[in-house]
C-alpha cells in the first residue's frame, strides 16, 4: 500500500517545501484539494461531516489544484500528484482538458485526475452552470476530457456539450488516470464504469470494506474486473502498523494521511513541525523512509 499526503488547508507558502520533504521521505503522491470559494450561507449541507458543517471558514487558504500540481511538479522530480477531488460540475470540459493535459505534460506524467461532481449549488449557479442534471452533465464531461486527452482530431455531440472536430496538442504521452470520488451508488457505478480508481472522503474501515465489495461487483458487471484499479482512502479509524496492515489486506492501495495531525500540529501549524511529522511517519511506515 502506498501513502499519499493530504495538504488541504495548509498555508500556500508551505506547499512546495512540504512536497519536497514528502518526496524525500518516500511518499507516493500529494493529494490536492479543491474549493472554488467560500459562500457565507450555504444552500446545502456539506455531505462528509455528521452535522453538515464545513471544516473550514472564509479565511482558510486554498489554491487551484491544477496550478498547484504544476508548481509542485516543477519543484520535485519523482513524487506524483492527484486532485482529491476536483469538482467538475461548475467547470468547462474543454478548458479542463487543456489544463489537465498541460499539467500531465509539464510534470512528466506524474498527475492523476481525481474528479467529483460538487455538492454546493452556489458553485454551479454562480459560475453559470445549472445545478440540475449535474450527474449526467459530468458524465459527458469525463467522456470529453478523456476523448481530447487521447490526442488527434475529435468531435462530440451530446445533450449538454456539442462541438465539431478539434484537437488539443500536445496530448500527454501516457493516459492520465481518472480517479472518481463520491460515496453514493451512482458515484460508485461511475467509478466502476469509467474510472481507473475510486477515492474516498473520510470513512470508517467497515464502510471502506463494504465499498470495495460493491466496486468489485460493479467492475465485474462492466467487464473490468481484471483491469488495474486504485482504492484511495481516508480512513478515520485505522492507524499505526496494525491499522495500515488491515487497510492493505482489505484492498486499499493508497492511504491518504496528514501526518502532522497525528502529532497535534494544526493545519496552519509551523512548516518545520509538519516536516518533522512527515519524517517520523515515513520512518515508521514507509520502507526506506527518512528518520
Amino acid at each position: 500500500m502506498k501513502f499519499s499526503v493530504g495538504i488541504a488547508m495548509s498555508p500556500l507558502d508551505q506547499l512546495i517545501p512540504l512536497a519536497q520533504t514528502a518526496e524525500e521521505c518516500g511518499f507516493a503522491n500529494i493529494a490536492l484539494p479543491d474549493s472554488l470559494f467560500y459562500m457565507e450561507t450555504a444552500a446545502a449541507d456539506y455531505p462528509y461531516t455528521p452535522d453538515g458543517s464545513r471544516m473550514w471558514n472564509a479565511e482558510t487558504p486554498w489554491v487551484d489544484p491544477l496550478i498547484a500540481a504544476a508548481a509542485l511538479g516543477a519543484a520535485t522530480s519523482t513524487i506524483g500528484f492527484y486532485t482529491n477531488v476536483l469538482k467538475l460540475g461548475s467547470r468547462n470540459p474543454l478548458l479542463l482538458a487543456r489544463q489537465v493535459g498541460s499539467v500531465a505534460n509539464l510534470t512528466g506524467n506524474r498527475f492523476g485526475f481525481g474528479v467529483g461532481i460538487g455538492w454546493a449549488p452556489e458553485e454551479f449557479e454562480w459560475c453559470g452552470v445549472p445545478f440540475k442534471k449535474r450527474g449526467a452533465r459530468v458524465d459527458e464531461m469525463i467522456e470529453i476530457i478523456k476523448l481530447t486527452l487521447a490526442g488527434g482530431m475529435v468531435e462530440f455531440h451530446g445533450e449538454f456539450y456539442d462541438f465539431d472536430r478539434l484537437q488539443i496538442s500536445p496530448a500527454p504521452s501516457k493516459p492520465v488516470p481518472f480517479y472518481v470520488g463520491g460515496h453514493t451508488d451512482v458515484a460508485l457505478r461511475r467509478a466502476a464504469r469509467v474510472g481507473d480508481g475510486w477515492t474516498s472522503a473520510m470513512m470508517k474501515f467497515k464502510d471502506l470494506v463494504e465499498t470495495k465489495r460493491k466496486l468489485d461487483d460493479l467492475r465485474a458487471e462492466y467487464g473490468r474486473a481484471d483491469e488495474p484499479f486504485e482504492m484511495q482512502a481516508v480512513c478515520i479509524d485505522r492507524f499505526g502498523k496494525d491499522g495500515y496492515a488491515e487497510l492493505a489486506d482489505a484492498g486499499i492501495t493508497d492511504s491518504i494521511v496528514v501526518p502532522w495531525i497525528f502529532d497535534g500540529v494544526p493545519f496552519d501549524g509551523p512548516l518545520e513541525a509538519k516536516q518533522d511529522s512527515l519524517r517520523k511517519f515515513a520512518a515508521d511506515h514507509i520502507a526506506g523512509g527518512a528518520s
